[in-house]
């Protein structure tokens, strides 16, 4: 259990990170890192740091789509947790 949420930690640390990155590349006019890339990074369970760097950076916050598939990443992790939380006690 440890292990699961060390891990749960470390996605969604990197994931805040990178969208991080994004926003500062975006600030200095650079190429950016492709949505794509984003969100995969918020598919291994890191839901919550894609939305806190929307929210705390603000990033990515004006795109409809780009909210539509990171919600719909969150209801799929929320979902799997649902159901796989009972083997995990």
């Amino acid at each position: 259990m440890k292990l699961l949420l060390s891990c749960l930690l470390l996605f969604n640390l990197l994931c805040f990170l990178l969208f991080a990155w994004d926003k500062r590349k975006a600030q200095r006019g650079q190429r950016r890192i492709a949505e794509q890339t984003l969100h995969l990074a918020t598919l291994p369970g890191a839901a919550l740091g894609a939305w806190a760097a929307m929210w705390l950076l603000p990033h990515k916050n004006r795109k409809a789509a780009f909210w539509g598939v990171t919600l719909g990443l969150t209801l799929l992790q929320g979902a799997v947790l649902y159901f796989t939380w009972p083997s995990f006690s």
